[in-house]
């Protein structure tokens, strides 16, 4: 049995999609805050404190990350916390945490072949 034939227009689609996600991931500071967010809920002032990006940088990077939606905000008094809630976004996280955060503690001798 062969696979189901997928349609064009519904592939370029999802392939713009994720191309417009990809953009919005390469860049080493908005990947060290999804990571932060996929963990847990976080105000500025500790992602500034965790991460050490600076308050103009790390406002900026999460304008980016709203404007592409994959955060969302809620207001408590007069901190705002973001937590991560792009499926999507989600997922390509845990991947890249996988390849890249879980075995750094090992060392690189005893790491298996990519």
């Amino acid at each position: 049995m062969s696979a189901p034939t997928l349609d064009l227009a519904e592939m370029q689609s999802a392939a713009a999609r994720a191309c417009e996600l990809m953009k919005v991931l390469a860049n080493p500071d908005r990947l060290l805050i999804l990571c932060q967010l996929s963990q847990q809920e976080m105000c500025v002032g500790d992602l500034e404190e965790h991460l050490g990006i600076v308050q103009p940088t790390l406002s900026q990077q999460l304008t980016v990350l709203r404007n592409a939606e994959l955060v969302s905000t809620r207001r408590d008094g007069k901190n705002i916390y973001y937590s991560l809630t792009s499926s999507p976004a989600v997922a390509v996280i845990e991947t890249l945490y996988q390849q890249y955060c879980m075995d750094t503690a090992t060392p690189m001798s005893k790491r298996s072949k990519r």
